[in-house]
């Protein structure tokens, strides 16, 4: 059987790990967390005025540390260093490695995600729909597609929510793994969901507008309800003719640092 990292470094998997905020609230743990952290991150850890948005940020970097050395433990996890791209996305910067990893955080309230694979564009958003607001369609109407705003409004007031909700996880995806940021227009791309009635659901299509030059056919997309209050949506890139990659979706026990590692190859 096929390890898990060896389907990872083929590019037959991208890897989901995820932490539940609450499950990480004990005092003596954040401080045990807090050394793996280097001196930028723990003078920005400090500029946070609330303690949730400490304890956010801390498990987010230790996040990133932990996951990034269960792929590669001869390097410790205070050793990582990242840099941003020209439009902010984190990447590493040391050591170097191989095969060169890849990965895409995000943060709401109540969880943080991290998602690997190996050599791809790949972006993930998580969002608490708990946070659900009777504006969010006004929202649509600034800023998703027309097709997209059509199709939520077509649908019964209690259903858009819901459906806000798979397009903006899905669109802050997309541009997260393209590095572009907004300056990648939101209204310029469409994502066609389909049926929810189907069995198994038609996969996520996207179509893309003047002004971006890409091609739908070498994406892959995911959504699901991570917990019953966390939307998730993953983009990733891959040849137009290769299969979509399996996502495993693996949770963390904040007690474990770093996480479980997958087996070792055979």
């Amino acid at each position: 059987m096929i390890d898990w990292l060896h389907a990872l470094e083929r590019g037959h998997e991208a890897h989901l790990w995820y932490v539940l905020v609450d499950d990480a609230l004990d005092e003596r743990l954040l401080v045990r967390f807090h050394g793996l952290l280097n001196p930028d991150e723990l003078a920005r850890n400090g500029r946070f005025v609330f303690a949730s948005g400490r304890r956010e940020h801390l498990l987010t970097r230790v996040l990133v540390r932990t996951t990034l050395s269960t792929y590669c433990p001869e390097v410790d996890p205070r050793a990582w260093q990242f840099a941003a791209t020209p439009f902010g996305r984190p990447e590493i910067a040391a050591p170097t490695v191989v095969p060169a990893f890849r990965f895409n955080v995000s943060h709401t309230d109540g969880l943080i995600v991290c998602l690997v694979a190996v050599g791809r564009e790949i972006g993930v958003d998580v969002e608490a729909t708990t946070r659900a607001r009777p504006g969010d369609v006004e929202i649509a109407d600034r800023f998703f597609s027309p097709t997209e705003v059509a199709a939520l409004r077509s649908l019964p007031t209690e259903a858009r929510p819901d459906r806000f909700f798979d397009y903006w996880t899905l669109k802050e995806a997309y541009i997260k793994a393209r590095g572009l940021g907004l300056h990648l227009p939101l209204d310029r791309f469409s994502f066609h969901l389909g049926s929810d009635g189907g069995v198994p659901a038609p996969p996520i299509r996207i179509a893309f507008g003047p002004g971006i030059a890409d091609d739908p056919a070498t994406w892959q997309f995911e959504k699901l309800d991570l917990t019953p209050r966390h939307r998730l949506a993953i983009a990733i890139r891959r040849a137009p003719a290769e299969p979509d990659l399996t996502v495993r979706y693996l949770p963390v026990d904040p007690l474990r640092t770093p996480p479980a590692r997958p087996p070792a190859r055979s």
